[in-house]
């Protein structure tokens, strides 16, 4: 849908000509357009006494508007309760939730005229620094503006490339660090992928792990230290990370240092190789791996094979199984951004429904004033509008952006065509239990039931959130 600029623009301005900005700046967004301000500035079209009584008026009068819509509405979250940073998002009306699919179906049905005045709306109650509602509604009109103009491509580039030049491997491993601290979103697989994987590699001497993830070898020095200290003799360890995430690359030679430093002071013989300059994993070969005949591999994807393009996706299986491992470890985060990929409202609501449980959790685990908070919303944002608001079809082939989630379901019915489920043994399943115990109360581990699953799931508040499993040929 072509959507002109001057026809949403138009009612964001003020008298003055000033654009309406509520927390953005120019390092959020790229578009040069009067709803994002370049100097980051928020002005309003009304005095702030005015704003506040209108804003309670809009929603009520968005309310209003959509009762007599038949279409259904999906409650994302079972639970309400409060926060020093205000209401969560499970709490109150909902608002956001409610406002933002809106305007995601006006979009659909390419309304114009509602279409500008839930832009406007949102823009207004929106705020990054806000609550749960105001990040939610934020980020998503981000995302939605960027639809409705077709300039999803523009702002995705300039997001990442802003995030690229303030990376640096201290704030990486800070925040990645903070993150284990207070979630298990990370460490629930790491636990769970390296119990696999020890069990797997018993007794041989010669191991090969070929990482493709995004953990930035955070999962590994668990793993040295429990090869210094098995029983027989410590076997020598080859581990070849394969980078595809520009971001990565800056850092990944000091993380390389520090690993061959951790492993000599563990006493295991350590091999670190980096195989970087690919675009997307569809360019990945046996060859460019260096596997060797007398090597026991291990092959661990942790968030990957969510970024490898769906048709290709089959293929990149096929690949791993032609490295005859012995065991495979998948972790990928539960949603399904791919069956309604061509479904713009379908593909919506499981995006909004997934990152407003990711926020209620953030909301929950970090201070209201974290950076690292911050700094993990906005790496949601660049997300978010990857996901609802470019074209993969006219991408350039940047494969590494691909943010197609699926279910472990899906996951299980691609991976079964080459691997059968190896399942994770009872030791593996109290490791995770024990790693649980050590955050605040809310998550729980379940085990996939029936034919058509395998693996585990960490859940929040009884929602699943992250999937684990391990296959082998």
């Amino acid at each position: 849908m072509k959507l002109s600029l001057e026809k949403v623009v138009q009612p964001l301005e003020s008298k003055g000509g000033s654009p309406i900005t509520h927390g953005y700046n120019s390092l959020q967004s790229p578009m040069k357009t009067t709803l994002f301000s370049s100097k980051g500035t928020p002005t309003h079209l009304f005095p702030s006494h005015q704003r506040s009584h209108d804003r309670v008026a809009a929603i009520d009068m968005q309310s209003n508007s959509s009762s007599g819509n038949n279409q259904p509405q999906t409650s994302h979250t079972s639970t309400s309760r409060s926060s020093d940073s205000g209401e969560a998002c499970g709490a109150g009306k909902k608002w956001a939730s409610k406002l933002l699919s809106e305007c995601a179906r006006a979009i659909s049905e390419k309304d114009s005229s509602k279409i500008q005045n839930l832009l406007w709306m949102l823009n207004e109650l929106a705020s990054p620094y806000g609550d749960c509602d105001q990040k939610l509604a934020s980020y998503f009109l981000q995302a939605l503006f960027c639809k409705a103009t077709e300039s999803g491509q523009r702002c995705f580039k300039t997001l990442t490339t802003v995030a690229e030049k303030s990376h640096s491997f201290d704030s990486a491993r800070k925040l990645i660090l903070k993150f284990q601290e207070v979630s298990p979103w990370t460490t629930f697989g790491h636990v769970a992928s390296n119990g696999a994987i020890l069990e797997a590699l018993n007794g041989e001497s010669k191991l090969h792990i070929i990482d493709i993830s995004h953990t930035l070898c955070t999962q590994w020095p668990t793993l040295l230290e429990a090869l210094a200290t098995r029983n027989d003799e410590t076997p020598h360890l080859k581990l070849t990370v394969v980078v595809t995430a520009s971001i990565v690359r800056s850092v990944i030679k000091e993380i390389g240092q520090r690993m061959e430093k951790f492993a000599r002071l563990m006493g295991v013989p350590f091999e670190f190789h980096v195989i970087s300059g690919l675009n997307h994993l569809g360019e990945l070969t046996k060859e460019g791996l260096g596997v060797q005949e007398d090597e026991a591999i291990a092959i661990n994807c942790n968030g990957a094979l969510k970024r490898v393009e769906v048709e290709e996706r089959n293929s990149v299986i096929q690949l791993f199984r032609s490295l005859n491992p012995r065991v495979l470890t998948i972790v990928e985060e539960e949603a399904d951004f791919t069956s309604s990929r061509y479904d713009f409202v379908r593909c919506f609501e499981e995006c909004l429904r997934y990152y407003t449980l990711y926020f209620e959790m953030l909301e929950e685990s970090f201070a209201p004033t974290s950076n690292e908070r911050l700094m993990l919303e906005r790496e949601c944002s660049r997300n978010i509008v990857r996901v609802l608001a470019c074209d993969e079809e006219n991408d350039g082939g940047a494969g590494e952006c691909c943010e197609r989630r699926e279910r472990g379901n899906q996951w299980f019915e691609r991976l079964r065509e080459a691997f059968s489920p190896a399942g994770f043994s009872d030791d593996v399943i109290d490791d995770v239990k024990a790693l649980l115990k050590r955050y605040r109360a809310g998550w729980g581990l379940v085990l996939a039931q029936g034919d058509h699953e395998s693996g585990i799931y960490l859940t929040w508040k009884e929602e699943p959130v992250v999937w684990a499993s391990a296959w082998k040929p």
